[in-house]
């Protein structure tokens, strides 16, 4: 299986900084050692015209030029350099990467060793996502596959980041060719949700069988909304952040009730010969290396279904 990172873009962060940059090499190292069956490849940045797929051209100069204002850096929790810039379009281009692995290289699942930047909308970012890397790669696979085959691409994002996809709704809220899916605390950040195509709120606490029958029932649901025809790929945004050792989750999940959340998200698509690319998103842990782990799990299910030899079918389009 193929999986994609920039992790040695590391952001020139103030010292005391909320945000977990170390988690990324950590994480690299693991699969190196622990999964050698998931072969990694450092992750191109994506371009000016890629990125104006899903953010607005004024967005896009501001980034690659410097020119975000105070307001928008403290929006987005970075403060701009040339590597934030740089990281940003890698991360992106980590996601294209494996989308384009999974969907037309036929491969079936690959991933992003970061990537999952639901909060970034059209003309802003915000909550440490610059750009919305699964909006540009879905946007981008959309064209690509028409280009190839004539046909339309339908698209479903499955995000499990503890926190609402807010940038990821606002951005294809109206295009019924994405259908977003959206499992998160309902207390947490964003305080302003953005309507998703399906949203299950839960509540502080939410613990592991609580949460395995909302995610089974909103599969259900994916599903059924999708009975006519399949979507044709699937971007699992996974995050660690419902962890119960996450410093801003909220939930009490296990390790093992989340990698049991990802074997059930990876099964369902298998099952129905739906393409997989799938990105790490938020984990916060007190303890660094809970999230790494719970990370780490993510892409050793991911590996699994890939292992699996699932031929993908012929698309259905509607």
């Amino acid at each position: 299986m193929q999986a994609f990172y920039a992790d040695h873009f590391v952001l020139p962060l103030p010292a005391g900084h909320s945000f977990p940059m170390a988690k990324y090499e950590r994480l690299r190292a693991r699969v190196l050692v622990e999964c050698p069956a998931i072969t990694l490849a450092e992750a191109r940045p994506a371009s000016d015209g890629e990125l104006a797929l899903a953010h607005t051209p004024r967005y896009v100069s501001a980034v690659a030029e410097g020119h975000l204002s105070a307001a928008e850096q403290r929006e987005i929790g970075f403060p701009w350099s040339q590597r934030m810039a740089e990281r940003a379009r890698r991360s992106v281009g980590a996601t294209i990467a494996a989308a384009r692995a999974a969907l037309i290289d036929g491969q079936g699942v690959a991933a992003n060793m970061a990537g999952g930047t639901h909060h970034a909308q059209a003309d802003k970012g915000s909550g440490y996502c610059v750009f919305n890397d699964v909006a540009v790669a879905a946007r981008l696979m959309q064209a690509e596959w028409h280009r190839q085959r004539r046909q339309l691409l339908r698209v479903a994002v499955i995000d499990l980041d503890v926190h609402q996809g807010n940038g990821t709704a606002a951005i294809f809220r109206d295009d019924d060719t994405v259908f977003t899916l959206s499992l998160h605390g309902a207390k947490n950040f964003p305080l302003r949700k953005e309507p998703s195509d399906l949203d299950i709120e839960l509540p502080d606490g939410c613990a592991d069988a609580a949460y395995l029958e909302a995610l089974d029932g909103a599969l259900a649901v994916l599903w059924q909304r999708h009975a006519p025809a399949l979507p044709g790929l699937v971007f699992y945004v996974a995050g660690a952040d419902a962890h119960e050792g996450d410093r801003l989750g909220r939930l009490r999940l296990t390790t093992a009730g989340l990698a049991e959340r990802d074997r059930r998200v990876f099964t369902a698509c298998r099952e129905r010969g739906v393409p997989m690319a799938v990105s790490m998103a938020g984990g916060y842990g007190r303890n660094i290396d809970d999230t790494v782990e719970v990370h780490l799990h993510t892409l050793q299910e991911a590996c699994a279904s890939w292992r699996s030899g699932n031929e993908i079918p012929q698309l259905q389009t509607a």
